[in-house]
């Protein structure tokens, strides 16, 4: 175990609490600030059911959680903290305020990382008076499980704010990733996104089936991706196939620069996915547990499988 830093997350829903246990677990002290008590008041019980997922034992259930201690006020979080963690909603001028109120507060050393999915980090670092220290960290869900860590360049992030991240993540056991530029969806949600648009639209067309489209991932490529990435399996069957492929498909393939009207239709007829029941297939309250336990059975798996 590395020196101990103090840790500020800011925010106790579903990825602060994963983002916490993480450093926690590592033997880092973490201070955890929510706006609303519910969550701050859970916090604990939540953390101790994802450790038990993960296998953890009472032993080290207990030292986790004495090192994460929640804090109602968001200066009191930050205080003496090494690294500032943001895991707030998806809004920008949410994330810009927590920003904001931590560096009146925070050590002038400390390290500012937003985890967000797909804006931005500059339209969200932008106002800071040191921006040098910000910078992007994209955690995946659930972030306790996913080894995956984006780590986001703007054109401030000063070179040692971007090492000192990568090392610190690397040093709790995760994968962490430069990306050198500040793109909307940075490389794994781009990816995902150009899947799932294809998808979308192959459904849309009347192609297949919802269902169909998951079988067809889940029983080929879907398979193999964990150990041969897009582009080393591209060199495996060769670039001069790759090509040939690609001048016969890509001009077929869904490029409409707006979200799918299939997709929109859905949203509007409250059709939420498993939230509601009902997206693009069918839910009962138990098929999405039982897919949700499936999950992390799986990723468990590939964890002991793969280190």
């Amino acid at each position: 175990m590395g020196e101990s830093r103090n840790i500020a997350v800011l925010g106790a829903g579903l990825m602060g609490h994963g983002i916490a246990l993480t450093f926690a677990r590592a033997g880092h002290q973490v201070r955890v600030y929510d706006a609303f008590p519910a969550s701050l008041d859970t916090l604990h019980e939540r953390v101790r059911a994802s450790l038990a997922a993960l296998g953890a034992n009472d032993g080290e259930t207990e030292a986790s959680l004495a090192r994460i201690a929640p804090v109602p006020d968001l200066a009191g979080s930050v205080l003496d903290a090494d690294f500032v963690f943001e895991a707030a909603p998806e809004k920008p001028e949410l994330k810009r305020a927590l920003f904001a109120d931590a560096e009146r507060h925070a050590p002038a050393g400390c390290i500012f990382a937003s985890n967000t999915s797909v804006i931005p980090i500059t339209t969200i670092m932008s106002d800071l008076a040191e921006r040098s220290r910000a910078l992007g960290t994209h955690w995946w869900n659930p972030p306790h499980m996913i080894p995956l860590v984006e780590v986001i360049r703007t054109e401030w992030t000063s070179d040692d704010a971007l090492t000192s991240t990568m090392d610190l993540l690397a040093s709790v056991g995760k994968t962490p990733v430069r990306v050198e530029k500040d793109v909307a969806g940075f490389i794994g949600n781009r990816l995902q996104h150009a899947m799932w648009r294809e998808a979308i639209n192959l459904v849309e067309k009347g192609v297949c089936t919802a269902a169909d489209v998951d079988t067809v991932v889940n029983t080929s490529f879907g398979r193999r991706l964990s150990v041969l990435g897009p582009l080393a399996n591209a060199d495996l069957v060769g670039t001069d196939l790759t090509l040939d492929i690609h001048e016969n498909v890509l001009a077929d393939l869904d490029n409409r620069p707006a979200p799918s009207p299939y997709l929109r239709d859905l949203v509007e007829a409250g059709k939420l996915g498993m939230k509601s029941g009902e997206g693009f297939r069918s839910w009962t309250p138990e098929e999405a547990d039982q897919l949700r336990q499936r999950v992390s059975t799986h990723l468990r798996k590939l964890d002991t499988i793969l280190g």
